[in-house]
């Protein structure tokens, strides 16, 4: 839990793609959003969830600094959102201990 925390408190990404995010992140519904996002019909847990998101997001984050004419800029910002949404999910747990 320690070393996702930390992973996320060092995440560095352009300020338009975290701004975007954070406007999503108010919106975000779990159990809609995170089905799409991960194309599953199953919820994992939070915290199998945000590994799994943050290594899509540095997927997304490899393919946009290669300039590869695949990349999504509203996939990367979904993917963030859900990982913003997941990782507020985990907080309360990170705080208790």
């Amino acid at each position: 839990m320690t070393t996702t925390a930390n992973a996320l408190a060092h995440l560095r990404r352009p300020r338009l793609l975290i701004r975007a995010a954070r406007c999503g992140v108010m919106d975000y519904n779990r159990r809609r959003d995170l089905k799409r996002v991960l194309h599953s019909a199953t919820l994992p847990s939070p915290s199998a969830t945000v590994p799994m998101l943050m290594e899509r997001e540095a997927e997304l984050e490899a393919t946009r600094q290669s300039d590869d004419a695949g990349y999504s800029v509203v996939r990367h910002v979904e993917v963030l959102i859900a990982l913003m949404g997941e990782a507020r999910l985990l907080a309360p747990t990170a705080n208790a201990a």
